[in-house]
């Protein structure tokens, strides 16, 4: 067990760049169509390059993958498809010799209907102890015909599915990720227990997910609109569950980040308290369209919700779920939500790629730690999934109206001119690439110094080496209109220009780094943005 150093001011993830890896998408090591950690071992000093501090590993475990790996059947195990423990255990260490540290995803709410408590709570019957641990209820109707409740899915669909004995099981996600019932001890103590076996192995910190829903109203009464408290979102015994697990975290000087969806700041701020979480998800910033105004109010909203607790920030712009940004920055809606997603959406590339450029600079400039889902480095568009190949449940519940989230999920393109784009020399990715993938590869990326990996690379070097990034609150000063400018820190001012007119820049000495060429007058033009010497 890691000695706790009470001494201890390494504070690396309060301004840290984390590097976000979906493993099946990343790269093929075995030749098998799918990522794994041989993939990822083989590509350590491409991330040692770019210039991360971390990388956060979605699911790992050995999972069905009905869910991407959120459906959980051993989470002391590496599902075959990535590799083994041993695997993992020398990626950690490997990692760390590059000065990465490695966080883990953990899944607290669900488990699969493979793992061994819920195949077991199945086989022991109505009111058995096995079934204690997750919720089954008797159905309502005369015949127990109609779910317990109507409480809506996280998905589309229901949220209950009845079981052959007559009885009910809650999944907020799909039927095959039953929820585990968190007012049960064992359940507790299993996670804490999973917590330190990974600890154990090296692990820097975990990333909880869907960490508001764990604890549910215990007589799971109905949905109501606009009711509060919630049923199963946000509910106060959280607080304590997060508690014990600093605890432990705290013994390993390790870290949490938690998936915290919530409209309310004063709530979202509970989950940052210094026992508690020590960073959560900034989902506005993400969902935000690409509008001076609003991302203004957005910055500054994150900002005044973390102060209270002297939490950092997280920022950040892609991850597996979402459109990538280069597609979404190219769409008439330049915002996320789930429900407007469609398919056959127009959108201009050019326009969105240029977009994402200047909101990288943005990004990597705003004070407290970032987040930087793969291929985002590359400026990756969405892929167009072609409906047959398409393996995301979000699509299937939907009746084939959302295009769910498999296109900001295709494999990576490593090599131009190997097979697959070189995400693997064997068989097809499990997901197909799109025509022209080969285009986006790193290899052809680095060497041209105007692409989008040099210019994540040179701004990650700046953002680590400057202490003006480490130093002081955002200021924002005087801006054009449809413009954002701020000062970081001595002497460093970042300037985003989001309208369509050219925008001058403010006084400085020097440009340290821009997102696209200025104009002949030297001004800002439309969608670019700067960091300035002042």
């Amino acid at each position: 067990m890691a000695a706790i150093r009470p001494d201890r001011t390494d504070d690396w993830w309060r301004t840290a760049a984390i590097y976000q890896v979906y493993p099946r998408s990343f790269a093929d090591g075995d030749g098998d169509g799918t990522g794994d950690l041989a993939g990822v071992r083989s590509k350590l000093a491409h991330l040692a390059e770019l210039g991360v501090d971390a990388v956060w590993f979605t699911p790992w475990y050995v999972s069905p993958l009905v869910d991407g790996g959120y459906d959980v059947a051993d989470y002391r195990t590496i599902d075959p498809a990535f590799g083994t423990l041993a695997e993992a255990e020398k990626l950690i260490a490997e990692a760390r010799a590059y000065g990465i540290r490695t966080l883990v995803d953990i899944v607290p709410n669900h488990v699969s209907d493979q793992h061994a408590w819920f195949r077991a709570a199945l086989a022991a019957g109505p009111g058995s102890p096995e079934r204690e641990l997750f919720h089954f209820r008797p159905g309502r109707g005369e015949s127990g015909e109609l779910p317990p409740n109507d409480w809506p899915s996280q998905f589309s669909g229901s949220t209950w599915t009845r079981v052959p004995d007559g009885e009910w099981y809650l999944h907020l996600f799909t039927p095959e990720q039953p929820d585990l019932n968190w007012a049960h001890p064992r359940v507790r103590q299993e996670h804490e227990e999973i917590l330190r076996f990974w600890f154990e192995r090296g692990v820097a910190g975990v990333r909880i997910d869907s960490a508001a829903l764990l604890a549910k109203d215990p007589a799971l009464a109905d949905f109501e609109e606009g009711v509060d408290p919630h049923p199963y979102i946000d509910q106060d015994e959280l607080h304590d569950i997060y508690r014990s697990w600093r605890a432990i975290a705290d013994e390993y000087d390790a870290i949490f980040v938690g998936e915290v969806w919530l409209p309310d700041a004063e709530r979202f701020a509970r989950y940052l308290r210094p026992d508690e979480l020590h960073t959560a998800f900034n989902f506005n910033f993400l969902a935000c369209p690409w509008q001076a105004g609003p991302l203004r109010r957005t910055i500054d909203d994150t900002l005044a919700e973390h102060a209270p607790v002297g939490a950092p920030a997280t920022w950040v712009l892609c991850n597996h779920d979402v459109t990538r940004t280069v597609t979404r920055y190219g769409r008439e809606d330049t915002g996320f939500d789930f429900a407007r997603k469609e398919f056959g959406t127009p959108t201009d590339l050019e326009l969105g790629t240029r977009r994402a450029r200047a909101a990288a600079l943005l990004t990597l400039a705003l004070p407290g730690a970032v987040y930087v889902y793969q291929g985002e480095e590359l400026g990756l568009p969405e892929a167009e999934v072609p409906r047959e190949r398409i393996q995301d449940p979000m699509h299937f519940r939907s009746g084939g109206t959302d295009p769910g989230r498999d296109g900001c999920r295709v494999p990576l393109p490593w090599a131009a001119a190997e097979p697959h784009a070189g995400f693997g020399a064997g068989d097809e990715p499990w997901l197909p690439q799109p025509e022209g993938w080969e285009a986006y590869a790193a290899d052809l990326q680095g060497a041209d110094p105007g692409s989008m990996l040099s210019l994540y690379r040179e701004a990650l070097r700046l953002r680590r080496t400057l202490p003006a990034f480490a130093q002081g609150p955002l200021r924002w000063l005087p801006a054009p209109e449809g413009a954002l400018v701020f000062g970081r820190g001595p002497g460093l001012v970042c300037a985003v220009n989001l309208a369509e007119r050219a925008a001058e820049l403010p006084a400085h000495s020097e440009v340290l780094l821009a997102s696209g060429p200025l104009d002949d007058d030297g001004l800002l033009p439309g969608d670019t943005a700067v960091w300035l010497l002042v």
